[in-house]
């Protein structure tokens, strides 16, 4: 399945801001593996793709939002690795469709829209057995690919990545952290800035899933997570909430590194990285800055 990805490529950030502040600054490009199926998406879906073929299952059915990167990635990754897909949309059908929704039906993925009252059950057993009986036999991933085949395809983000002592990335539901967490050492850290006002909850969610994980017998390069902390004030009002100043900084550093970011995930993490250098939060440290993809939800 990986071979038609492309390694990410890591790419050095020379500014004045950097160098007053002793830092080394670089960005692992996940958003440039391939052009539909990019960022973190890819390794969360990988293993639990992998299951779905080895159990013989022909369809996926997965949950997401109108805007979701993570429907886009599993509509196209149905196409390409030629399974069935069946998207469970949270809210009512909007017409014309906007960008992501239009792009997954183009690949040939069923858009299921149900109330935001009934896709609070979404991980309810009662929920699942009611889609089991409406669609057939289906493979379930869970919204954004958030379970344990989802943290193992994220472990291996950074296996080739051993010389920063510090790894920032967005955080949305907290599985790509926890991965990462499981293949560092533990002189190397991990900050996680939640794009949803109040991240804080998911301290109590990563938590339990590193242990659910490191229970599960699964593989894990190291059995003891490496430092980790969240830095939650970031979000810019929370989830894809955007304002001119995140606009206007996403704009000003793509035209300076030719890096695009988007608005929910990765210009809030950036901005808050950039932010935290001019105050002097870091003190000579080797930053990576992994861009998790999502240049898609910008079209909406």
């Amino acid at each position: 399945m990986s071979s038609i990805f492309l390694p990410p490529p890591i790419q050095r950030i020379n500014s004045e801001i950097v160098a007053n502040a002793g830092v080394k600054l670089s960005i692992l490009r996940l958003d440039l593996m391939h052009p539909q199926i990019n960022g973190n998406k890819w390794f969360k879906l990988k293993y639990n793709l992998a299951e779905a073929k080895e159990k013989n299952f022909s369809t996926i059915l997965t949950f997401g939002g109108a805007y979701s990167n993570h429907i886009y990635a599993t509509a196209a990754a149905g196409k390409i690795f030629g399974f069935r897909t069946i998207g469970i949309i949270r809210g009512e059908e909007n017409i014309p469709l906007n960008p992501t929704l239009q792009f997954a039906l183009a690949q040939g993925m069923e858009l299921v829209y149900i109330d935001r009252r009934t896709y609070k059950e979404r991980h309810t057993d009662e929920l699942q057995n009611q889609l089991k009986q409406q669609f057939g036999e289906v493979f379930i991933i869970p919204e954004g690919g958030c379970n344990l085949n989802g943290m193992r395809g994220c472990i291996e983000i950074l296996e080739t990545v051993k010389e920063f002592n510090t790894i920032c990335l967005a955080c949305g539901t907290g599985t790509t952290l926890a991965g990462m967490t499981l293949s560092l050492s533990q002189q190397q850290k991990v900050l996680g800035f939640p794009i949803l006002k109040g991240g804080d909850f998911l301290n109590e969610d990563i938590k339990n899933s590193l242990i659910n994980y490191l229970d599960s017998g699964l593989p894990a390069p190291v059995n003891c997570p490496s430092p980790w902390e969240l830095i939650c004030n970031y979000h810019f009002g929370g989830y894809a909430k955007v304002n001119n100043e995140l606009r206007l900084f996403c704009q000003n550093f793509q035209q300076q590194y030719d890096i695009p970011l988007d608005y929910v995930y990765t210009g809030k993490m950036f901005y808050g990285v950039m932010d935290l250098i001019t105050k002097g939060f870091f003190n000579s440290e080797s930053l990576l800055l992994v861009h998790t993809g999502g240049l898609q939800g910008n079209l909406g």
